[in-house]
């Protein structure tokens, strides 16, 4: 999928470099895209950090603020809601209780991109702000470091939200659709990415890997039927990336410890592949995406100067780096993220 969007994407960037189009970023610290707008919107400021097209007739006659909305007024009747979940890959370091995400503040706190595992946009930002087709206000519950259920794989630090947590804060908060997230069944977009720390806390234990997969994936689909049962109905899944590939585990595990990993991840997102569409089958109006993180990992490491990349192993900060870090990927390789999920979404109106 990303070698046909990748030249896609290419063709719809060099038209942004005259003008954004409506919803797209156009200014902030350290932005240096465009900063002019599409005919009909206008470049409206949230914060020090970002700046969103917003059309004319939607766009408010003051700046946006950074205190919670205290009516719908923020939030425009057009608007679609994103609920996302997930660990470190996702995160943008969003408080459910502070700044909700409102009309040219898409995320709502911390300041736009948040705080990411990349040092920079992650792939939730890119499609909240810039490969969406409609307002997106995205509330990102993902947390570093969270695994499905603590009780089944401990997370690096007991204080890390795990994906049961992150749940639970959605049905004691915007399950209510309080004046801040109106939403309803057929504008929400449930997200999930979740397993790369279930599996990389997980994958030298003994015993039989596949059912453990099974057992986590029980936990985390009865967490799906809570938040079907709140109203959800349309779901993406995300499985597992070639964390085996990444400069941490290749550089302190064997090739036959790297066979093993890589074995219990393709076990893991079989099974989720399956799982998601028995939910589907067996819950009226769901509506599922699968998006193949794997794939597109694959993909590009496997021939990375296509993609402007130089290698495939190289880690930090720069140009052509497609590891930010040891463990997590870059925000230029999130870019490509982005437009592969946006992809995965196409005919919907996200």
């Amino acid at each position: 999928m990303l070698k046909h969007l990748l030249f896609v994407s290419l063709g719809f960037l060099g038209l942004a470099s005259a003008q954004q189009p409506i919803w797209g970023q156009c200014g902030g610290i350290g932005w240096t895209g465009a900063t002019a707008c599409a005919s009909g919107s206008t470049c409206t400021v949230s914060n020090p950090y970002y700046s969103q097209c917003i059309p004319s007739s939607s766009a408010p006659t003051t700046t946006a603020t950074t205190s919670p909305p205290s009516s719908t007024a923020s939030v425009p009747k057009n608007a679609n809601f994103w609920f996302s979940f997930g660990d470190s890959y996702t995160q943008t370091g969003f408080v459910p209780t502070s700044t909700p995400p409102q009309l040219g503040n898409p995320l709502g706190n911390p300041p736009y991109p948040g705080f990411t595992a990349t040092g920079g946009e992650n792939w939730i930002d890119f499609d909240t702000t810039t490969y969406n087709k409609s307002l997106v206000l995205t509330w990102n519950y993902a947390y570093g470091g969270a695994t499905i259920d603590a009780s089944l794989v401990a997370p690096f630090d007991p204080s890390v939200l795990s994906l049961t947590d992150q749940v639970n804060q959605f049905l004691s908060g915007a399950a209510s659709k309080p004046a801040s997230a109106p939403w309803t069944s057929s504008n929400a977009l449930f997200s999930i990415w979740i397993g790369i720390n279930d599996i990389g806390n997980s994958w030298y234990q003994s015993g039989d890997r596949g059912a453990f997969s099974d057992t986590l994936l029980n936990a985390e689909f009865a967490l799906v039927q809570k938040l079907y049962n709140a109203g959800a109905r349309n779901f993406l899944f995300i499985n597992v990336p070639p964390t085996d590939r990444s400069p941490l585990m290749t550089s302190g595990n064997d090739a036959t410890s790297l066979a093993t990993l890589k074995s219990v991840i393709t076990g893991f997102n079989t099974r989720l592949a399956t799982k998601a569409s028995q939910f589907q089958a067996n819950n009226t109006g769901v509506k599922t995406f699968l998006w193949d993180s794997n794939a597109a990992f694959t993909q590009i490491l496997n021939n990375p100067t296509a993609f402007g990349f130089k290698d495939n192993t190289t880690f930090g900060t720069g140009d052509g780096i497609f590891w930010g870090n040891n463990y997590h990927p870059s925000s230029a390789a999130h870019k490509f993220f982005g437009q592969d999920v946006a992809t995965v979404l196409s005919g919907t109106v996200w």
